[in-house]
């Protein structure tokens, strides 16, 4: 059946750029706004009406250059703080000496905090602390002194920059370990359904061959060992199986990306339903009744699909069990709110405490054929088995899984 493949990518870290943009567009306006308000306090207007337009024209040729950690280059990162620096030496040049000592602002103003937090959110904490010693440095020259306003001023925008970098850093291993984990879950239910399909096929024609060979003896027993050996093999290879390394996407601001992959569906009607009762029809036989609904028992596809393959495991087990001469008998029931399928058989049941034990042996019929696909499906399997009173297995689906089996 063919696959379609859904990506799914989780960032915390791309609104940070988002905002980032919208924060230089902001204070490089502002800053120019505080220069208007504050135009007699400038003895050299003209070079400060240069380095605004310089300003104004690097803010908005650059906004591409902060929407992604891929687009936002070291040598970027380098010439943008440059600017802001130079704006702040160049100060006490254009202003005069009743600006500086009222602690008026630097001709960037507020906008340098965004080249540092630039920074941050590129490299993290330690790129922060880096970025923020130069600024730092520059608004002490311009002051002349290290006035108090000054000193609050420095160490307000390198704490809160490193703050920054380092929730970066944490947001980016959270990502890391959250897609992990889902790539973990996903390849557990997969590997689950795998070990289903071949416990309903493959283990059973292996045990099968083995318990013939045993009694035929001679070179038929040699293959039956054989058999017996890739049986157990097999067994831990589905029971335990292998998880691949997480992938993660080249552009770190995209965050970590998970693939999920979903059978694309084939028979299923214009609503996305199939009718129980026609993937049923094929297990009735000379031994086996079905009994069922004269209307159609519409089911999501997915969920039919595995309530019948839950029916085919019951039935397996009544033939591998129950002997060759068994009968059982599949009762549908269609309720308001789920779909009830109840598999019977008149066989001598089965002993208290076995079913535990074929479970930890390995054995997978009940555990995951069975009972594992009710409740990926978000319903529910219970076992009646008295001894020597036959076996009767009851399996109850919602008409709206809650299960993940039963989505889209």
């Amino acid at each position: 059946m063919a696959k379609q493949v859904r990506v799914m990518r989780m960032s915390v870290e791309q609104p940070l750029w988002r905002a980032l943009t919208g924060y230089r567009v902001l204070t490089m306006l502002y800053a120019v706004g505080l220069f208007a308000t504050e135009y007699d306090e400038f003895d050299r207007p003209g070079i400060a009406i240069a380095y605004y337009v310089v300003l104004f024209l690097w803010t908005l040729a650059t906004l591409p250059r902060v929407q992604n950690a891929a687009a936002c280059t070291k040598r970027f990162l380098a010439v943008d703080l440059a600017i802001a620096i130079t704006g702040i030496v160049l100060t006490p040049l254009v202003v005069n000496d009743h600006h500086i000592d009222s602690g008026g602002p630097t001709l960037p103003s507020i906008w340098t905090a965004g080249s540092v937090l630039a920074f941050a959110i590129k490299g993290g904490w330690r790129w922060a602390a880096l970025a923020s010693t130069p600024v730092a440095a520059a608004n002490l020259i311009e002051r002349g002194h290290p006035a108090r306003d000054t000193v609050h001023n420095v160490i307000l925008v390198w704490v809160a920059s490193i703050a920054i970098g380092y929730v970066v850093e944490v947001a980016r291993a959270s990502e890391r370990t959250l897609a992990r984990a889902l790539e973990i879950e996903a390849a557990t239910r997969e590997r689950e359904r795998l070990a289903r399909d071949i416990h309903d096929s493959v283990l059973q024609v292996l045990a099968m061959v083995q318990r013939r060979g045993a009694v035929m003896g001679g070179e038929a027993a040699e293959l039956g060992r054989m058999a017996g050996e890739q049986e157990v093999a097999l067994r831990t290879l589905v029971s335990g199986g292998l998880t691949s390394v997480s992938r993660v996407s080249r552009d770190a601001a995209q965050g970590a990306v998970v693939h999920v992959v979903d059978d694309e569906p084939d028979d299923e009607s214009a609503d996305g339903s199939l009718d129980l009762r026609a993937l049923l029809a094929p297990y009735a036989s000379a031994k086996v009744s079905l009994v069922e609904p004269g209307a159609p028992v519409p089911l999501p596809a997915p969920a039919a699909r595995e309530l019948a393959a839950a029916v085919g495991a019951a039935l397996d087990n009544v033939h591998r069990h129950a002997g060759e001469h068994a009968r059982a008998w599949i009762l549908v029931e269609d309720e308001p709110d789920e779909v009830i399928v109840t598999v019977r058989d008149d066989g001598p049941g089965i002993a208290e405490g076995r079913l535990a034990q074929a479970e930890g042996e390995g054995r997978l019929g009940v555990a995951q054929s069975i009972r594992g696909r009710l409740r990926d499906l978000g319903g529910s399997a219970e076992l009646i088995s008295p001894p020597g009173q036959g076996t009767e297995v009851e399996l109850k689906v919602p008409k709206v899984s809650r299960g993940k089996a039963g989505q889209r």
